[in-house]
């Protein structure tokens, strides 16, 4: 492998970049793990694709801000390491695919140079932070919550508390109680509240979506805004050491929530308060003032222009000012668009855009008098289309085009879905409010769990065939405030027949749906089996055409091919590795020593000693589920291992990592010791 060094200011991100290279080629040499070196590359945001031999890199932008030299940045990284396309996703971030390996150190490398990174994007990690796009701009929002979101963003990157997690942890803030970030999939949910003339936020906790989605919990209906750090960082801590950490599809705070109760998770949060290290947030705070009221200009209703207008303009708080939703079909968009797309921001825009969570890009801070000009310029590249945000704007994840996990096609069929919307439905676009979300699987990247109108991945066997099909769901709902409805499993029909699905629902819900009734209330009126009775003649499979052989996009006969996920990075759980990866964290904990970071210090040694007891504990067959059950496990071992260590049970040893924390002195001696146990147990071993 050929040796790459950084020309970077910042030299704590040139050590992740020169860490990284060094551990391609320790893996590529057979002296790091496999197990090792896939949770590093995760938490690097290096994801495997289903392409053998390939990566997607996955790149953070926290609240989904993005300048225009950012995105002209990742443009030609692009086209320098990928394939000259970007993917805008659910989250925020944008995705590159088909990049090899070896190349990424020097990717990331030329991100850093515009303040990008792709530490934390993936992994059992503390993911990139979401927010309203709206956000600062929004006529609802009682105060603005971008600075709130940088703090919580800029403390968790590289924290050691949300470095090894049981599997990722995602937050969301939302602008106004509308909760157009949809906080209730997020592990830790924010929705800023002012009582009293003093600032806050309702939290809720333990959403997700996957196979099993659970909507958030409300924990505290008012959080003061300068204890968010510390609320956020107990919280972390909690589900650190108890959330699970061996069965994969229980490794989320969702789980523990509903295994241990509401009560036990506030108790847990209260009593790590009081060992938190964030600081209480003392930021200025930008309250919406009232009096501005913004009027979109007249045009002629029947211009493509005034039907942008209509659908993807909106008025700003700030007075003569509008953001524009500039619709990504899919969340794609070649690196040559990227680039004319980023000289419109800097033109018309004064500020950075946002990256959406439907895959849309919100231009912000246009003039009303720049409105007619942007539209043009858009039009000359293809991005002014109308209907953004609406119905015939279709989420949907990679699916088979580059997921791992994928069962069938996304991308086409958005798009065939979307010709038919536009074609037989248009009227919807501006009557509506409908959203159709596709996954490529049950596991919702696509957020089809929450739409009114979903679809999902999956197969079935029908006269001796596999058919590629898709799983209908319905009744998705954002009830306001942290409250929704997921919706509900209906049928599942052959994925050429999505169409009919798709005509046979809207010119029902058209006819049978009371005043203004919306979907999700016409949903639940008419009921589940109503549906499924009106759907049941398209999903009959007893004659199957040679075309439904097929997926969308596809001209061979449809097989199944899943891979392996890499989502929640989970790892073989081997003494070896353990060891192994229990005194590079002491090396670690060395380094935050020297540069006076005693806190980061005490936690990583902390963790340390837990690897090393675990390791210990699969030498006598004893399994645990979660750091909790690893200190209450090894305890009646710990005697047998405590030679020259001062500290006489584990739980007084474990204790000290929060004094360990506040001197250097008492950070000496708990470093002596855990070398002291991991010494001590590779003699056992």
């Amino acid at each position: 492998m050929q040796s790459f060094r950084t020309e970077l200011e910042n030299p704590v991100v040139e050590k992740d970049i020169i860490e990284l290279e060094r551990k391609i080629y320790q893996f590529k040499n057979g002296t790091l793990p496999e197990e090792s070196f896939r949770s590093l590359r995760l938490a690097r945001g290096i994801y495997g694709q289903r392409q053998q031999g390939v990566q997607m890199v996955r790149i953070k932008f926290p609240l989904g801000i993005v300048s225009s030299a950012q995105l002209r940045r990742v443009a030609d990284i692009s086209d320098e390491y990928s394939n000259g396309n970007l993917h805008l996703t659910t989250r925020q971030d944008i995705q590159l695919h088909h990049v090899s390996l070896d190349r990424t150190p020097e990717l990331w490398s030329d991100l850093e140079k515009d303040n990008i990174t792709i530490r934390e994007a993936c992994g059992n990690t503390v993911r990139n932070i979401t927010a309203s796009p709206l956000a600062g701009a929004d006529q609802d929002e009682p105060f603005d919550i971008t600075p709130f979101g940088f703090a919580l963003f800029d403390f968790f990157l590289r924290n050691p508390i949300g470095q090894e997690l049981g599997r990722k942890f995602k937050i969301a803030l939302s602008s106004s109680a509308k909760d157009t970030a949809r906080v209730y999939l997020h592990d830790l949910g924010l929705i800023p509240v002012v009582k009293n003339s003093e600032v806050g936020f309702r939290v809720v906790i333990a959403g997700g979506l996957g196979a099993q989605p659970a909507l958030a919990e409300v924990v505290s209906e008012f959080l003061p805004a300068n204890q968010l750090l510390k609320f956020g960082e107990a919280l972390l801590r909690v589900f650190d050491k108890f959330g699970e950490r061996n069965k994969r599809h229980k490794a989320r705070l969702k789980y523990l929530l509903k295994e241990e109760g509401l009560d036990f998770v506030k108790q847990q949060i209260e009593h790590h308060l009081q060992f938190t290290q964030a600081p209480e947030l003392n930021l200025d705070v930008q309250f919406y003032k009232a009096d501005v009221i913004n009027s979109k200009p007249v045009t002629d209703a029947t211009s493509h222009y005034s039907k942008w207008i209509n659908t993807n303009v909106f008025a700003q708080k700030q007075k003569d000012y509008f953001a524009v939703l500039i619709k990504i079909r899919n969340g794609n968009l070649s690196s040559i668009q990227a680039k004319k797309l980023a000289d419109t921001m800097e033109y018309f825009s004064s500020e950075p855009a946002r990256i959406t969570i439907d895959q849309n890009i919100l231009l912000r801070s246009v003039s009303v008098d720049l409105l007619h000009e942007l539209f043009t310029e858009l039009s000359t590249y293809g991005f002014a289309d109308y209907g953004a945000g609406k119905i015939a704007d279709i989420t949907s994840c990679p699916g088979t085009s580059t997921c791992n996990l994928g069962i069938t096609s996304t991308y086409n069929v958005a798009n065939v879905i979307e010709k038919l919307l536009y074609s037989e439905f248009n009227e919807f676009i501006f009557e509506e409010e409908l959203e159709i979300k596709i996954s490529g699987c049950m596991n919702s990247c696509g957020q089809h769990a929450v739409a009114d109108i979903g679809f999902h991945g999956s197969s079935f066997n029908a006269n001796g065939n596999v058919i590629p099909a898709l799983q209908l769901v319905l009744g998705g709902a954002n009830l306001g405030n942290g409250h929704a409805a997921f919706a509900e499993k209906i049928i599942k029909i052959p994925t050429k027949r999505v169409e009919q699905v798709v005509r046979i629902l809207l010119r029902d819900f058209k006819n049978e749906k009371e005043n203004n009734e919306k979907f999700y209330a016409y949903y639940h009126r008419k009921g589940k089996n109503y549906f499924y009775e009106l759907l049941k003649s398209v999903a009959d499979v007893k004659a199957i055409s040679d075309d439904e052989l097929r997926d969308w996009g596809s001209d061979e006969k449809y097989k199944t091919e899943i891979g392996v996920g890499e989502c929640a990075g989970v790892k073989i759980d081997l003494t070896k590795t353990l060891l192994f990866e229990a005194e590079e964290k002491l090396v670690e904990a060395e380094y935050f020593f020297l540069q006076s970071k005693f806190a980061d210090a005490a936690y990583t040694i902390y963790s340390s000693l837990i690897q090393t007891a675990k390791a210990y504990l699969l030498t006598k067959g004893i399994e645990t589920n979660s750091k909790a059950q690893i200190e209450q496990a090894f305890e009646p071992e710990y005697a047998n291992v405590a030679q020259n260590i001062a500290a006489k049970t584990f739980g007084e040893l474990i204790e000290q990592s929060h004094d360990a924390g506040k001197s250097a002195s008492a950070l000496t001696i708990y470093l002596a010791s855990a070398k002291q146990l991991i010494e001590n147990i590779q003699k056992h071993i």
